[in-house]
């Protein structure tokens, strides 16, 4: 929604002349406001450091085994520094490595509250041992990780394949806490230092150019008691300036790096959001794709620059594998990657293991952060649903969302008052078009003064509410993290008398500017904090709220106006710790806080319904993301296919841009394709900024009207399988929307498309992205598969790419052959009305004349599908000419309204009669038409409860 100067120049003209003149000229992002690694000094250090021979060195003699893990220490033989290795073998075929320093000056952050819980470990057992290696069995498969004291990697082998190595180019880099020489405390322990140093040099049976070669690998040193020595600094270790701002880093450079070699690998995914292509690009010669969570405005397309949201996983695949790489780390994250050639990096104990074709390809991923410490996870797949699993083990899955987050919302900055979301909601009934969320942006509120209503434009929420409520329709209101200093402000004078705001870097409250004003924000890594937050949605609390009124929270990278990089400043306090290490959690610490709330106002009844724009890790737990502040422009809508899969990848499924663009006006052949692409990505939501002419659907004409409805009503009819792939994503940790290399991992031609995708694995979608376009070309996989047309039934072959010409109402839509997808073909005007609607089964048949898929039916909103098993749950299946119902989930209990309307039956042959087999096994004819042009039977009115065991003989 809010992109820092086109809303402030619009909303606060009166303040801060400097900014308001900036935002007059800002057209687009202006890139000045955000560091390149070049400008970032810990960046442009770590890189700075090439590809070498490593100087870190494993001490095999310190090793220490136990049930869980095992340990050892690592130095640096430049400045005698040690760390302390941890690795562990994870259930589920996963390994973790943590590096940490061996005696810290304090304790660097590790990151809480991402991981569900402490992963589960298995036997760490040693193999073999020598003076220069270390091999550690994994499990089956003959899984070795390989640890190699001098220099120091690790390799993690299976048979003779190399899966993947770690500090293989020497690029371990662990900058050490260490005192600052201009205090007093290093000043001693300097001089300290110095009086031992000749006391040993006296002593010393070390030639002359021994001890002069060993100084010129010295930048820093420590004695024999580990007191920290001399060592050169370089510019930003201590203090760095951006623009205005001052970075006082009083704890020094305390940045990290490692990288990862990946044998065998050409294709790397995921590390979003990025306005860039699916497949990540090689980054030798240019910037690194930065993990910063920023407010970025009108951002660029197919550039590395950091945007809202920063999930630090990667995932790599290639016919042979695929993994991932979680790196669990919260400060600004920069990830180079380069292509090289596997082999060439190869030498000691690891030939002993593998031979390497030295002409492998190979991709070297480079991970470099501000603080903290390494903590990655190695998910060794082997296939694309292992790595899922995976990662959903650490993370969680995807939240289940009631139904109707799953319908059209309608969004507007801002709807001006109670009658003009009156009227909107008026509107969509007089045109016949479907919605079930209305929005209200910041506009809605008492001065920006989040959890109240302005007394003159919404001074009757809850009739406005109830009107809706009515029509079962919905309303959502934004709630910022930023909160208006203002003593006349309840909630501002709460955070205050509890301490609860974060502090500047002299302890003080940090106040920054956003909407309201000058501003206060809450801490939200402080658990005292967030149970306050969320109690601030209970209806006492809330006033004029309602139970069918949801929150969006948005600018909670944080957005601060004035601040560095227009977010806050890095040397802010949280507790004990700075928000450098902290930066990329707090998005999701106000999502889970708000998404808490809802779920505690409802006594623990009612799903959450929240959208942010911030995210990390572990986001998916809480709700829904878009793609921020896009543009009204053909680019944008092609980006932002690419930008939801990579999403996906990463574990986010519920995933959406702003439909027709935020920024700018849409031609109407722009916004109709905008409507049709965005009924098929999971989040559908149409979004504008306040500058912009109204666009609601039915504003461009009635031919574009008639368009828009029909993309609409497509999705509503296509809510049962979304619902399903949710219900699916929610206990697997599969993503909704996916790569088509996801399902077809073995096809090369996949491995980089990106113009269409997969819903489920059941349809393929290839959205019209291209200004006048008049055709499009999809690729259909799967060696002798088939495909369908949805909207016409036409039969293709798999493992082409097929030519399709296009009208403005085309939206290419295949049903892969041997699936059957559940749809409600009865539209009504919001997603609540349709819940006890029949279904409509689609069974598209394979070559082989079969078919299966899902039914899946709760009560659409409660938490009663997991608390108290209350759910449908179907297996359907078409084989030797019979369709079958079967319960995949005998313990659950739910009755439904539902029932089967109609069967279509696509590929199939004429039958001379069909009879309906009930549970109790009674009999009925049923009705058919067989359309033999397109080989489509239509069976009618089967009339059985969709809950129901049943069986639909063809004869």
């Amino acid at each position: 929604m809010a992109a820092f100067c086109g809303r402030y120049c619009t909303a606060q003209t009166g303040w801060v002349p400097l900014i308001v003149l900036l935002c007059v000229s800002a057209r687009a992002v202006d890139r000045s406001n955000f560091k390149t690694c070049e400008q970032s000094a810990f960046c442009k250090r770590q890189r700075e450091l090439k590809p070498g021979r490593s100087p870190y060195r494993a001490l095999l003699d310190t090793l220490e085994l136990s049930d869980s893990r095992i340990t050892l220490q690592l130095i640096n033989d430049n400045n005698k520094v040690r760390l302390l290795l941890e690795l562990y073998r994870l259930q589920g075929n996963m390994t973790r490595v943590k590096i940490n320093e061996l005696k810290p000056l304090k304790p660097r952050y590790e990151v809480p509250d991402v991981l569900i819980s402490d992963p589960i470990t298995e036997t760490l057992s040693v193999v073999s041992q020598d003076e220069n290696s270390l091999v550690l069995s994994l499990g089956g498969k003959d899984q070795r990780l390989i640890v190699s004291a001098q220099p120091f990697r690790l390799d993690i082998v299976e048979g003779p394949q190399v899966l993947v190595s770690l500090n293989s180019r020497g690029l371990l880099a662990f900058e050490h806490l260490r005192a600052r020489k201009d205090t007093i405390s290093h000043k001693i322990s300097s001089t300290v230092g110095s009086m031992w140093d000749s006391l040993k040099s006296i002593f010393s049976s070390k030639s002359e150019l021994e001890q002069a070669t060993e100084q010129e690998n010295v930048e820093q040193r420590t004695d024999e008691d580990g007191q920290i020595k001399e060592e050169e600094d370089k510019p930003g270790m201590w203090e760095e300036t951006f623009k205005s701002h001052t970075d006082s880093k009083p704890n020094g450079p305390s940045s990290i790096s490692l990288d990862f070699s990946l044998p065998g690998v050409e294709h790397v995914y995921g590390i979003p959001e990025h306005a860039d292509t699916l497949k990540l690009k090689n980054t030798d010669g240019s910037d690194p794709y930065r993990l910063y969570n920023l407010d970025v405005f009108q951002y660029e397309l197919h550039n590395p620059m950091a945007l809202y949201g920063a999930v630090p996983v990667l995932i790599s695949h290639s016919t042979d594998r695929t993994m991932g790489i979680f790196w669990l780390n919260a400060a600004e994250t920069w990830v180079d990657i380069s292509s090289n050639t596997a082999g060439k990096m190869m030498f000691g104990k690891i030939l002993d293991f593998v031979q390497v074709s030295s002409e492998a390809p190979q991709t070297d991923v480079r991970w470099i952060s501000e603080s903290g410490i390494i903590d990655v996870f190695i998910m060794l797949g082997p296939k694309p649903a292992d790595v899922f699993t995976q990662y959903a083990s650490l993370t969680g899955t995807q939240s289940f969302p009631p139904l109707t987050a799953l319908a059209y919302h309608q969004c507007r900055w801002n709807y001006n008052d109670q009658e003009d979301v009156k009227s909107v909601d008026q509107g969509f009934d007089e045109h016949d078009i479907p919605y079930d969320f209305i929005w209200l942006d910041i506009e809605h509120a008492d001065g920006k003064r989040y959890f109240t209503w302005d007394p003159s434009k919404f001074p009757q929420p809850k009739e406005m509410l109830q009107g809706l409520m009515d029509k079962r329709r919905k309303l959502v209101a934004i709630v910022d993290p930023h909160i208006r200093v203002d003593n006349g402000y309840k909630i501002h004078n709460e955070i205050l008398s509890k301490n609860f705001y974060v502090k500047n870097k002299d302890g003080g409250d940090y106040e920054g500017w956003c909407w309201p004003g000058n501003s206060g924000y809450p801490d939200f890594t402080n658990p005292e904090m967030r149970a306050w937050w969320a109690s601030k949605f209970a209806y006492e609390q809330y006033e004029g709220s309602m139970e069918n009124q949801y929150v969006w929270n948005d600018m909670n990278e944080p957005s601060v106006f004035n601040g560095p990089e227009v977010t806050m400043h890095k040397d802010a306090l949280h507790g004990g710790w700075e928000h450098r290490d902290v930066h990329n959690l707090y998005g999701l610490y106000v999502q889970k806080a708000t998404a808490d709330g809802l779920v505690e106002r409802s006594g623990g009844v009612e799903r959450p319904f929240v959208l942010t724009r911030a995210f990390f890790a572990g986001s998916q737990r809480y709700g829904a993301v878009w793609t921020g502040d896009n543009a009204a422009e053909w680019g944008h809508l092609k980006i932002s296919i690419p930008m939801c899969l990579s999403l996906g990848l990463a574990g986010i499924s519920f995933c959406g841009a702003d439909v027709g663009g935020f920024f700018k006006h849409p031609s109407a052949e722009l916004l109709v394709r905008w409507y049709q692409a965005g009924a098929y990505q999971p989040f559908f939501r149409a979004h504008a900024h306040i500058d912009t002419p109204r666009r609601e659907p039915w504003l461009f004409g009635p031919e574009n009207t008639a368009l828009i409805r029909e993309a609409i009503r497509q999705r509503y009819a296509l809510l049962p399988y979304w619902y399903q792939l949710f219900y699916n994503a929610h206990r697997t940790g599969y993503p909704v929307v996916r790569p088509l290399w996801v399902e077809y991992p073995n096809d090369v031609a996949t491995f980089s498309i990106e113009d269409e995708y997969l819903i489920g694995k059941d349809l393929l979608v290839h959205p019209v992205t291209d200004e006048g376009a008049t055709a499009v070309t999809a690729y259909l996989p799967g060696k002798g598969e088939v495909w369908y047309d949805v909207h016409t039934f036409q039969k293709h072959d798999g493992e082409q790419s097929l030519y399709i010409p296009v009208t403005m109402s085309s939206i290419p839509v295949f049903q892969r052959g041997g699936s059957i997808i559940c749809r409600k073909d009865r539209v009504r005007r919001s997603s609540s009305c349709m819940e006890n609607d029949p279904y409509t089964l689609y069974a598209a048949l394979n070559s082989q004349g079969s078919a299966e898929g899902e039914l899946y039916i709760d009560d659409f909103h409660t938490f009663n599908f997991e608390k108290a098993k209350q759910f449908v749950h179907r297996h359907l299946s078409f084989s030797a000419n019979t369709l079958s119902s079967r319960n995949l989930a005998p313990d659950s209990q739910f009755s439904t309204a539902s029932w089967i309307e109609k069967i279509v039956i696509i590929g199939g042959s004429q039958p001379s009669s069909a009879t309906l087999k009930n549970a109790d096994d009674t009999e009925s004819a049923l009705e058919f038409e067989f359309d033999s042009t397109l080989a489509v039977l239509t069976l009618r009115k089967p009339g059985v409860n969709a809950a129901a065991d049943w069986t639909v003989i063809l004869r």
